[in-house]
């Protein structure tokens, strides 16, 4: 089936009235799942006993008068590109907004239900449906909630809750990956282990956002983007991790708990495909579940709040926005490793996965069936002079950094898990240092060259959107 992500340039912008006014409309529609459903993040299967927080698309819809764009921020772990697609086709329908004027991207709370199959986690058809009409759902009631606005645009900065995951080791201290061969780097090694070296990559401590209010400075919504990939301890039940707490904690800072149409917060994924909240340098302290959930949250939360103080705002912006697939190549097994995988997947039937060489013996069986390419949809948006990409990967950090500096509008930022699923997206030079996020399974499969087509792709559209800017 042909992609309605297929043109580059999606729909043209119209040239705006100066005198239109600029309207909003957010709203949050709730897709906790039922319990027994599969719980996504780990390489074994859970499944949900008890829901400790409920879990939201929560949606902005933003119309300059002459286009319209729109924003779900979904509490799932990954979205595959079946339900965006699907999702964007009802939205469209409905609402008139184009697919290519919408972003729709995954948190990646690790203790949501499973909607992509990942590892021995497999979602329940139903709940794929139910979650592709509730995210269509909220993007319309988000439209019919338009209203006279004014919008405005900041940047915070935490640089102590963001970790660089991903790190060098004395020699000899990694062991063997599921492949047997030894990486040069080691994801979430042992804490203030002293076969510490140095973390193998940067991090992004800033903490973008969208700031909405109507014209009687009533909020009505406000997006935030941090490149921190999760951060879990929990009690294994279903949450929307710290993404949701921030939303709370952002709302009642705010005052705004008792509004109508109610306001919305919500965070959305930077680049954190190798970021964590984890210090290795020290020991780890005991917490009581969700605790440091909350710490996070309310401290991210208290910094963008302290940065909405000051800010300009604008009764009248130009918006717009466009996309473009590539169709990228599949890292496959070959024929020998295949026939290994097979073998090791054989003496395993009948019971779960439980080693790293079955779980990957397993997963090498499955990516052999994936076709040679595969589509990857590369999204951009304008806000006045912000600039947003999106991607629908776990990118590293680098290139998010690289897009933010390069972009031809600034300030901007990334969305990752975006329009789709597409495993980790590592630089070319990551894949030479190997770990955990380069290992070839569903969760990790483009092309070592990816990173840096995908990159240049994203800046290419932000470039598109400068020149038509009006």
């Amino acid at each position: 089936m042909a992609s309605f992500f297929a043109t580059a340039v999606g729909v043209a912008a119209i040239a705006q009235d100066t005198t239109a006014q600029f309207r909003a409309g957010a709203a949050a529609s709730n897709i906790t799942p039922w319990l027994g459903v599969s719980i996504a993040g780990h390489m074994n299967d859970r499944k949900a006993t008890h829901i400790h927080d409920e879990l939201h698309a929560r949606c902005l819809v933003l119309d300059d008068g002459a286009t319209k764009i729109g924003f779900a921020i979904v509490d799932s772990c990954m979205i595959p590109r079946e339900i965006v697609e699907n999702a964007k086709q009802e939205i469209l329908q409905f609402t008139g907004i184009a697919p290519d004027h919408i972003f729709i991207s995954a948190t990646h709370t690790h203790s949501a239900a499973t909607a992509a199959p990942c590892f021995q986690s497999d979602p329940d058809p139903e709940y794929q449906r139910y979650l592709t009409a509730k995210i269509a759902d909220g993007v319309r009631r988000a439209a019919t909630n338009l209203a006279p606005a004014k919008i405005a645009w900041g940047a915070g900065s935490v640089p102590d809750e963001v970790f660089n995951r991903r790190w060098k080791m004395k020699e000899g201290s990694i062991g063997p990956n599921p492949f047997g061969k030894i990486d040069k780097v080691q994801m979430n090694p042992p804490r203030a282990s002293e076969n510490l070296i140095e973390p193998a990559g940067p991090t992004d401590p800033e903490v973008p956002f969208i700031f909405v209010k109507s014209v009687e400075d009533k909020p009505i919504a406000l997006l935030a983007n941090y490149s921190l990939h999760y951060v879990g301890n929990d009690a294994g039940y279903v949450s929307a991790d710290y993404y949701g707490m921030f939303a709370e904690r952002v709302k009642r800072l705010l005052g705004a708990e008792e509004l109508e149409p109610p306001f919305v917060a919500m965070m959305s994924n930077g680049t954190s495909g190798n970021i964590n909240n984890i210090n290795f340098r020290e020991v780890g302290e005991a917490k009581p579940p969700y605790a440091q959930m909350q710490f996070v949250a309310d401290k991210v939360a208290k910094n963008v709040f302290d940065a909405a103080q000051h800010l300009e705002w604008h009764d009248r912006v130009t918006l717009d926005a466009v996309a473009q697939d590539l169709q990228l190549g599949v890292r496959k097994p070959t024929e020998q490793e295949l026939a290994e995988a097979q073998e090791v997947v054989r003496k395993a039937e009948g019971r779960e996965m439980k080693t790293l060489p079955e779980i990957y013996a397993r997963e090498s069986v499955l990516i052999a069936k994936y076709p040679d390419t595969v589509p990857v949809t590369i999204q951009a948006m304008r806000i006045g002079d912000l600039g947003i990409a999106s991607i629908p990967c776990e990118v590293f950090v680098e290139i998010g950094l690289a897009i933010k500096e390069q972009s031809a509008l600034k300030p901007a930022f990334t969305i990752e898990l975006a329009n789709g699923y597409n495993g980790y997206l590592p630089t070319a030079a990551h894949h030479e240092l190997g770990g955990y996020e380069t290992w070839r399974a569903r969760s990790s499969y483009l092309e070592t060259g990816a990173a840096d087509k995908i990159q240049s792709t994203a800046l290419d559209l932000l470039t598109q959107l400068q020149g038509r800017k009006n």
